[in-house]
């Protein structure tokens, strides 16, 4: 099912109705009695109520007030947010197909929230359900009558929840499904419907650029790696040298002869949420034809044990040259991520993000509320990428890349090894990355956010698709500011 938000300058017929006002004397009173709006003045004065909703049999009419002094602007976002998927659940529940949005603040970014949260909330991964039809979620159509809100601004967020829909659909889907190569071509499917030009390396490609992390990933597996370049770069883009996303495309994580245990494993379909956020936000900026040069690089593989399959003690050559030292096979993203680093190098990139569920102990130290990240030579970048985290709140917690942690992945028998050790692991990681780079960087370690075992509100349950909404913001800002 898609979702789709629409422009409207009257209510037509007779569907369910969301008012938003910010007191119940902005209230439009032809669709209310008296005896209504009387009832929604003594709750609001006396209990300060702000949500009503009303049965008119024909249809259903919700109010939602807001409080526009009430908390900093990013609360007030997010509690409109909230307050959206709240009243999906209540659509949905009623059956209704269609809803329409009646703003009646002067707050442009009020409505916008609301609809976010409606949108998203509205998602479900219904694909391998015998009974799918039962559960499927009716709302399919939100029409918003606004003075302020524009067309652009519902284009822009038609492209925003249409991208984050895809991502949770490739993160849902089983591995069973969604091999290395059945990534690719859900990666080329929607590079040809944007417009966006893409190759995919084969195995004999990644053996003759000699990508010897994705290579040892991969050599417990019956299944080929893949490395997929996705390119959008408009006639009008504002940079010459590209933004380049590198994700993290493990479609599923063993631990190979590290091996996870059972309860560790059983979300591991979701090791490639870097991949899947990447190549959705390409997508979405080629879909709102945003003038900015961008590139996805996208390594893919799973992760398991056969008798070829890398062990510790192993040495591996990346693609630059380096030679690594293997401790712990279940450390195997940073192996591919060291490949699509130095690949990127080519392009002479104005900046890079990498995007990767990479450790637990990123986790560990901040939950599910947010993703851990360090950066180098972008400070300027980052403060924009951290500013727009709040705005989506999809917020990112800066951790240091201070050369003492360097000194923790040295080797006595190659160029550097591939694990720390025990203590400050997302970022000795994080510095093992940093070896492969030469230009601007951010890294974004969103193990903690990618995937949820239980419905977080408008983030709904399973992929998350975090990272999609923050990375299109920050490459609109990046084009205007441009």
């Amino acid at each position: 099912m898609k979702f789709y938000i629409k422009k409207a300058n009257s209510i037509e017929g007779l569907p369910s109705v969301i008012v938003l006002a910010d007191n119940p004397s902005n209230l439009p009173g032809e669709l209310l009695t008296q005896d209504e709006i009387n009832y929604i003045n003594n709750q609001f004065d006396n209990q300060n109520k702000s949500q009503f909703e009303f049965n008119k049999f024909t249809r259903w009419i919700y109010i939602q007030f807001l409080n526009l002094e009430e908390n900093t602007p990013f609360k007030r976002a997010e509690k409109l947010r909230k307050a959206g998927d709240t009243l999906a659940s209540a659509l949905n529940e009623q059956k209704s197909e269609s809803v329409t949005l009646l703003d009646c603040l002067t707050d442009s970014n009020a409505a916008y929230y609301l609809l976010e949260g409606l949108a998203l909330g509205s998602y479900q991964f219904l694909k391998y359900q015998t009974k799918a039809e039962e559960k499927r979620n009716t709302l399919k159509e939100v029409s918003i009558i606004s003075r302020v809100i524009t067309q652009a601004t519902i284009d822009k967020l038609n492209h925003i929840v249409d991208a984050v829909w895809m991502a949770r659909n490739l993160v849902n889907e089983p591995n069973s499904t969604l091999t290395a190569t059945r990534l690719a071509d859900a990666l080329c499917e929607m590079a040809h419907k944007a417009g966006i030009k893409v190759e995919v390396f084969n195995q004999n490609k990644i053996e003759a650029l000699k990508m010897g992390g994705l290579l040892a990933v991969n050599r417990g597996s019956e299944e080929p790696a893949t490395f997929t370049v996705m390119e959008y770069n408009p006639q009008d883009a504002v940079n010459k040298q590209p933004l380049v996303l590198v994700g993290k495309g493990i479609v599923f994580d063993t631990g190979g002869n590290s091996l996870k245990p059972t309860s560790a494993m059983k979300t591991m379909k979701s090791d490639m949420a870097g991949a899947a956020v990447a190549g959705t936000t390409l997508y979405a900026v080629a879909q709102a034809h945003l003038p900015i040069y961008v590139i996805a690089l996208i390594p893919a593989t799973d992760n398991r044990i056969n008798s070829h399959a890398l062990v510790p003690d192993d040495i591996v050559t990346i693609s630059d040259g380096t030679t690594v030292e293997i401790l712990n096979t279940d450390a195997e993203g940073r192996l591919i991520l060291a490949d699509a680093l130095a690949y990127a190098k080519k392009y002479d990139p104005m900046l890079v993000i990498d995007l990767a569920t990479l450790t637990g102990s990123a986790t560990a130290a901040i939950g599910s509320v947010g993703a851990v990240a360090m950066h180098v030579a972008s400070d300027n970048y980052f403060e924009t990428l951290s500013d727009c985290g709040f705005k989506v709140n999809e917020r990112l917690v800066p951790f240091p890349m201070w050369d003492d942690y360097a000194e923790m992945i040295k080797s006595d028998i190659a160029d550097i090894k591939q694990s720390g050790g025990k203590y400050a692991g997302s970022i000795t990681a994080a510095k093992f990355l940093e070896h492969f780079t030469d230009y601007p960087w951010i890294h974004i370690d969103m193990a903690g956010t990618a995937f949820t075992e239980k419905r977080d509100s408008y983030r709904g349950l399973g992929g998350t698709a975090f990272g999609v909404r923050l990375l299109f913001d920050f490459i609109k800002e990046l084009s205007e500011d441009n």
